[in-house]
């Protein structure tokens, strides 16, 4: 199965990167961009997002959640993966994506934010990128009635147009939650 595969490669990705990261650490190097980076693709309606492959745990195809009473229109439930019970929020709903529909191509892409685990609905995964630091430019300034905090840039990748999130700021921000940040 497609999904399969797709989580062998995003898993092989996470490894080598780990690697790569740990001799850079003990190599004494600073300065690293941090839009520097391999990022999991995936796209929410007609754009096209990046996040950090070093916070995914793996891709899921999408089964219906278990709803929770009162919660708010992004959580779509809850859903017991391999004996955790995991929240699971639609990333379309919550970015306010003019559709969200369900199809054979909607995944949840099961994230580790800071020791939590927690499920981002997408519309579908594209591939894992590697950018430089200099293939990303930041993110454009806008109004304060604009939250851009979880935005870190964008990069020009062919013809295609890629919004960097950090998807631990997006998860962590306090009408989510889902993160407890006065622990940490």
């Amino acid at each position: 199965m497609d999904m399969i595969t797709e989580g062998a490669q995003v898993a092989r990705h996470e490894a080598a990167r780990a690697v790569q990261d740990a001799k850079g650490r003990s190599g004494g190097k600073s300065g690293k961009s941090s839009s520097h980076g391999e990022y999991l693709t995936f796209r929410l309606g007609g754009e096209e997002y990046g996040i950090d492959i070093l916070r995914v745990q793996e891709i899921r195809s999408y089964e219906q959640p278990t709803r929770i009473a009162n919660s708010p229109s992004f959580l779509k439930g809850v859903v017991n993966l391999r004996g955790v019970i995991v929240p699971i929020i639609d990333l379309r709903v919550k970015l306010n994506c003019d559709t969200a529909e369900f199809n054979a191509f909607t995944v949840v892409i099961v994230l580790n934010i800071k020791g939590r685990v927690v499920g981002a609905v997408v519309d579908s995964v594209s591939d894992v990128l590697e950018l430089s630091g200099d293939a990303v430019k930041p993110a454009p300034s806008m109004n304060a009635q604009v939250d851009m905090s979880f935005i870190t840039g964008i990069a020009n990748v062919g013809e295609r147009m890629l919004i960097l999130m950090d998807i631990q700021e997006l998860m962590s921000a306090s009408d989510m939650g889902l993160i407890d940040n006065t622990q940490l």
